[in-house]
């Protein structure tokens, strides 16, 4: 855009709110709308279109009508090789304009922000240059669907640039410096409507990023030693329901229930314990409210109410997905605040080779900040998951879901329908348990028993298939490998 004086969108601090993710007028005697004109309001209107400060990022922000009132937005991180910007900037385009079509509203124009620091001794304007062909990508792409990018923004070291106005009295070559924080009549009206953008992506990052102190070799130690441990049991459970699964789910019925004391859903194996040592740390936390406002000080809390050995054991326990998925249902109530903290504190944890580990933690981590109300850290969240494994699944999913504006209730429902068919079922097994009755299809013909093939000691689980033992890095693999396949 060339015209600086015309309104380059509106914004409604409730617009963002709704569980539709379709942005309606706000009320006139109740709810502020602010008319942006030029790209210093929109550098200014950022973190409070995506409730943090964008550090690292590419922003596409979706306009509607006449006035461009401002809709969807998809975020990304910059990619670090440029060879890769033109398949993001069609996937991003794609996303953000297919997004708003799936929900009824064609966008009639998009502006895009451009968002990172100086490497080393570059300075903001070389980093405008540099990212200057990534921009062009982007009004490319989305010019191929129609969409017009009416503004390209660019922030870096508190300033910022357009890449649309050749007017160098508006917008000089060194930049503008962006309003100072609080003070323009943006910040006033969310302010007002409750809207906060405090905190930085780093921030938020940062509670979620694994240890560099001294404290993660002890960390990793354990994680090696949970690997020896929990390996083979991981082993023979996934065995065991292969085998009950093969042999019907008659065979699996008698297995899990008509063996006394054997809970009908989790058995006696590693799911069990991952869950229950999971609950008692989040009683654990839950009864150690953290101090309101120092995040920095409630993480460190939390990391001291869990042992060493206690999360690497939750770390392993939640590569299954069955696991995984049933500390998902942990997402509201006085369940959701406690499980968060714990999936962040655990995400810490997966320190040194065990990086890719953490792509559990974060999901789950994620997932409650979303369902919880705070869209920023589990998007955040989820990016950092899809970093540690890129195609993981439950990752995969979910960030998709955010990005299209979909109502986590959607998801909530489902869990909560899972959650409750379980606890239904348990009721009358125990009920059937009780009465001394055997869980069992009499009609069902005799099945053959397969032979089980005895299990392996750690040693022997340690190496590959018909190789040495290769210690650490090798049963790490395995146990990655003992997860069952799924989002």
């Amino acid at each position: 855009m060339t015209n600086h004086s015309e309104a380059t969108g509106q914004y409604e601090p409730d617009s963002s709110v709704h569980a539709d993710g379709i942005a309606r007028p706000a009320d006139p005697f109740g709810e502020p709308v602010v008319t942006l004109r030029t790209p210093a309001e929109l550098a200014d209107a950022l973190p409070y279109l995506l409730g943090f400060r964008p550090e690292e990022s590419i922003v596409l922000i979706a306009l509607h009508g006449d006035r461009g009132r401002f809709g969807g937005r998809v975020r990304l991180g910059v990619p670090e090789r440029a060879e890769d910007w033109p398949c993001v900037a069609e996937q991003l385009a794609q996303c953000l304009v297919g997004g708003s079509e799936r929900r009824g509203e064609r966008p009639d124009g998009i502006v895009a922000f451009l968002c990172q620091d100086p490497v080393g001794a570059e300075t903001g304007q070389q980093v405008v240059e540099r990212l200057r062909p990534l921009a062009q990508e982007l009004r490319t792409a989305c010019g191929r669907l129609d969409v017009p990018v009416l503004e390209v923004v660019c922030i870096a070291q508190s300033r910022f640039w357009t890449y649309c106005c050749p007017d160098t009295g508006c917008c000089p070559p060194e930049g503008v410096p962006l309003l100072r924080p609080g003070t323009s009549v943006l910040a006033a009206a969310a302010t007002y409507m409750g809207v906060r953008a405090d905190a930085t992506q780093s921030e938020i990052r940062g509670r979620l990023t694994p240890w560099e102190t001294a404290a993660a070799t002890d960390q990793e130690r354990a994680l090696d030693a949970a690997s020896v441990a929990l390996l083979p049991r991981m082993l023979r459970d996934a065995e065991a329901e292969a085998e009950a699964v093969a042999e019907g789910d008659a065979a699996r019925d008698e297995k899990l229930v008509g063996v006394p004391g054997k809970a009908c859903d989790e058995g006696q194996g590693v799911a069990s314990d991952t869950l229950d040592l999971a609950r008692r740390i989040m009683a654990r936390l839950e009864a150690a409210t953290p101090a309101p406002g120092d995040t920095l000080a409630a993480d460190h809390r939390d990391d001291e109410l869990i042992a060493h050995d206690e999360a690497a054991a939750l770390i392993f326990g939640l590569q299954v997905r069955t696991t995984r998925d049933r500390a998902a249902e942990w997402m509201e109530g006085t369940e959701g605040p406690s499980a968060l903290r714990l999936w962040r504190a655990l995400s810490r944890r997966c320190v040194g080779a065990y990086a890719e580990y953490a792509a559990a933690p974060l999901a789950l981590a994620g997932w409650v900040a979303w369902s919880l109300g705070d869209l920023a850290e589990g998007q955040e969240a989820l990016d950092m998951a899809l970093g540690a494994d890129s195609r993981y699944a439950f990752a995969l999913l979910l960030n998709q879901a955010c990005n299209d504006d979909m109502d986590p209730e959607t998801i909530r429902r489902c869990l909560r329908r899972k959650r409750e068919a379980r606890d239904g079922a348990t009721v009358h097994d125990a009920a059937a348990l009780q009465d001394g009755a055997t869980v069992r299809d009499d009609a069902a013909p005799p099945r053959r028993r397969r032979r089980r093939r005895p299990s392996r000691t750690a040693s022997e689980a340690s190496r590959g298939p018909g190789g040495p033992a290769r210690g650490p890095q090798n049963r790490r693999q395995t146990a990655r490998r003992v997860a069952k396949e799924g989002p």
